[in-house]
């Protein structure tokens, strides 16, 4: 079967000239200049590029952005403070704090004490609470960002059985809410599997549309994969490759190789769901600059 790339570099391209244009003409009309803060504590080297990915989308944007910079040994009320001063700053919209945290700091605790009309990552419980609700609300950025390659390539969800692999709150959880709910991207009979789900294989072979977020290198074979089946690859794993000049390779939790030829449609690694994240993270910081999801 000749399948088709889910191109997540070319959709966010477009959705982020789309926000450049909107921002363009909110400024002009009197609107003010979407501002995203972003926290990093430590200096993994995957979060680094995390965070210097969306500092450049904002710049392209047309948003103003600004990263704070914590080490290691940072201490949760220094950190805490942080938040609390941006939480009171009038001109910042969003605020992102990077994971994963020092074990020492508690994420949880982090999350709840962003204020939600600043969330725009999605994980508040506010945020979360809404989103199962269908309220409006900050939609978690890659649930929201699949949702949007979806919906843009035209892929009919209405009926479909989707399986998701992985329960994360980040990711799987609310995919899986949201894939259920009464709208244009929704309207599926959804199966939310796990690391505890017992015959996989046997519910995954019956996905219109299965979304990996397992979080485990090269977990989704051929043998997993129904003919003309969408398939959505969320996970990202370094990995050593004689093949290239670095000596690593960025691969999936999808054995691309060989479930691909099984596909109607396959999102690659990278360029496939990752851009999306992050052109989400913008759209995000937009409604919340033009007060749009509490006013």
């Amino acid at each position: 079967m000749a399948y088709k790339l889910l191109n997540g570099k070319e959709i966010s391209g477009q959705i982020k000239t789309e926000i450049s244009e909107k921002v363009k003409k909110n400024i002009a009309e009197g609107g003010k200049r979407p501002h995203l803060a972003a926290i990093l504590v430590g200096n993994d080297g995957a979060s680094e590029t995390y965070v210097a990915h969306k500092v450049k989308a904002c710049e392209q944007a047309g948003f103003k952005s600004g990263l704070f910079r914590f080490d290691n040994k940072v201490s949760e009320k220094e950190l805490f403070d942080k938040i609390n001063e941006i939480n009171n700053n009038d001109d910042i919209d969003g605020l992102i704090v990077q994971l994963p945290l020092p074990e020492h700091i508690s994420e949880e605790k982090v999350i709840q004490f962003i204020n939600p009309k600043k969330d725009v990552d999605g994980f508040h419980p506010v945020n979360a609470g809404r989103m199962t609700l269908g309220l409006p609300a900050y939609i978690s950025a890659t649930p929201q960002g699949i949702l949007e390659l979806i919906k843009r390539n035209g892929i009919e969800t209405s009926g479909k059985h989707c399986v998701v692999i992985g329960r994360s709150n980040i990711v799987g959880r609310p995919l899986s809410i949201l894939l259920s709910q009464k709208n244009e991207t929704g309207n599926a009979t959804v199966t939310l599997c796990h690391s505890r789900t017992k015959n996989l294989k046997e519910i995954s072979r019956h996905a219109d549309i299965l979304i990996a977020a397992i979080g485990k290198e090269g977990f989704v074979s051929k043998d997993m994969v129904k003919e003309g089946a969408v398939v959505i690859d969320v996970g990202i794993h370094r990995v050593k490759s004689d093949k290239t000049k670095s000596g690593w390779k960025l691969k999936g939790d999808v054995k691309f190789d060989e479930v691909a030829p099984k596909c109607s449609y396959i999102t690659p690694v990278p360029g496939g769901v990752g851009p999306m994240t992050i052109v989400s993270l913008l759209k995000n910081t937009l409604l919340a600059a033009e007060k749009k999801i509490y006013g």
